[in-house]
């Protein structure tokens, strides 16, 4: 049986069967070499929302720097029997040489635009489909579930509690990486916080006050030892008759003759809203106003946002499996799908048709614009075609392509190129960015840039994505040449 260590792990190999034998068909056809671009776009933002985060390049960055094929890999696929000599023989000395163009990590992004962008050979665009899309399906949707948290608790502190309910290890730790680009302040995910600089956090568990003889007692051994990080977990017996009034001893018996201060105290369980009322009047009576309430059991967007419209007393919420796991809407939906080939000395657009209005592509190397008003409020993006520059535009004729028979003009305006270069000639190209960097930045876009009409939960304004009408004419025109 073949040895399988987590940590001898190539993610190289993370990929579909089907990547391999199309590369392998690709070869043997003497194909491999020929020039494509594919674009990754999803068609629905989770949750009913207006608007998704971008998150998980850097991964994807990591991943193309070390992508390769070891000898042990090569001859698991020799045993398959499925591929020929010649190309295991080429993956051996393997190595990407395209370009990858993509939004800034942490960019706000919309359906049906291309976040990231391949060029490259073919075999070199197929082999790392996998690998992309799953990085981009997994961050966005935590980071952008997350956003949605972040935004109910309206300004109370959200930290990431949702670690053992994550799908794996993996999981867990770049899910936490996700929920700090959403906002979140702080994980309860020790690695994360080693692996990316983030502020971790954490109290006790039920466990802690169990193993001792009586709930003071816990209380009491947990405060000595972390005198300055106190946050005492007081609903294993009964918050209101046992766990605050044992909390308010230990502050009074333990750490003020200290010189210090309880830091909190957690509710895990019940109703949250009347605890976290009837501990913070018990607190504040007994001279504790500066002590936090921390609240945390089975939390999402929607009883966050219960819990605050009932006037819950709560400073900070710890947020788990519906964070973590996205539970509501667990599916990004990111694809990867083929816009143009080279041929000739030009890229011939590609289209996917479909009976499905939503799952016609936008053919073609295209160029994303993001256009902002007089108030640099961005009010909608624009699809152009390769040759069209327009950032030196202040007005222009689009097409909606929704409801084409509409006159549609931007005036005042400024043009943004979104997707930057990534890497060129398989060289990165980019500066990395800190999670910390990519979580301001998509705090500053929803600030100052991004309508708040976009943000609400429930009927959400959809952001435009226009096409110029040189585009416009392009994609129609390919839908007529494919339908004749």
């Amino acid at each position: 049986m073949r040895k399988a260590q987590c940590d001898e792990r190539n993610l190289s190999m993370v990929m579909d069967l089907y990547e391999m034998t199309m590369s392998n068909g690709y070869f043997m056809e003497e194909c491999q070499d020929a020039k494509v671009v594919f674009d990754v776009f999803y068609r629905k933002n989770p949750d009913g929302g207006g608007f998704s985060i971008f998150a998980g390049l850097d991964q994807i960055v990591e991943y193309i720097e070390n992508l390769h094929f070891t000898e042990e890999d090569v001859q698991y696929l020799r045993e398959k029997q499925m591929f020929s000599e010649g190309f295991l023989n080429y993956l051996q000395n393997f190595k990407f040489t395209g370009d990858i163009y993509a939004l800034p990590e942490g960019t706000i992004m919309y359906p049906g635009e291309p976040i990231l962008t391949v060029v490259a050979p073919l075999i070199d665009a197929q082999l790392i489909e996998t690998a992309i899309l799953l990085e981009i399906n997994h961050q966005s949707l935590i980071a952008t579930k997350t956003r949605r948290i972040v935004k109910a608790a309206e300004g109370r502190m959200v930290s990431d509690f949702g670690a053992r309910r994550a799908h794996n290890m993996d999981a867990a730790v770049y899910g936490a990486r996700a929920a700090l680009i959403g906002g979140a302040a702080s994980t309860a995910t020790v690695l994360s916080g080693q692996m990316f600089d983030m502020p971790i956090s954490g109290t006790m568990a039920h466990s802690w006050v169990m193993f001792f003889d009586d709930e003071y007692t816990a209380f009491k051994k947990f405060a000595e030892i972390y005198p300055d990080n106190s946050i005492l977990l007081v609903d294993t017996y009964d918050v209101l008759d046992s766990g605050v009034p044992n909390a308010i001893r230990v502050a009074k018996e333990v750490l003020e003759p200290m010189g210090k201060r309880l830091k909190g105290i957690r509710l895990d369980s019940g109703d949250l809203a009347y605890l976290s009322k009837k501990a913070r009047k018990m607190l504040d009576d007994a001279g504790l106003t500066d002590a936090i309430i921390v609240a945390s059991n089975s939390l999402d967007e929607y009883t966050i946002r219960s819990l605050v419209d009932q006037g819950a007393c709560i400073d900070s919420f710890g947020v788990g499996e519906r964070l973590i796991t996205s539970k509501s809407e667990p599916v990004f939906g990111a694809v990867y799908k083929l816009a143009a080939v080279y041929k000739d000395g030009e890229y011939i657009p590609k289209i996917k048709v479909s009976e499905n209005v939503e799952k016609i592509t936008n053919p073609g190397w295209k160029r994303l614009y993001r256009v902002y008003d007089q108030n640099h409020k961005a009010i909608a993006d624009v699809l152009a075609c390769p040759d069209e520059y327009l950032e030196d535009l202040h007005e222009l004729d689009v097409v909606d392509p929704m409801k084409p028979w509409k006159k549609r003009r931007f005036e005042n305006c400024d043009f943004v190129l979104l997707q930057k270069p990534i890497f060129k000639d398989g060289k990165l190209v980019a500066d990395r960015k800190t999670v910390h960097e990519i979580s301001e930045y998509v705090r500053q876009q929803l600030d100052t840039e991004i309508w708040e009409e976009e943000q609400r939960f429930e009927n959400p304004h959809m952001h435009y994505l226009d096409m110029t009408k040189k585009y416009y004419k392009m994609k129609t025109d390919l839908l007529e040449s494919v339908r004749s």
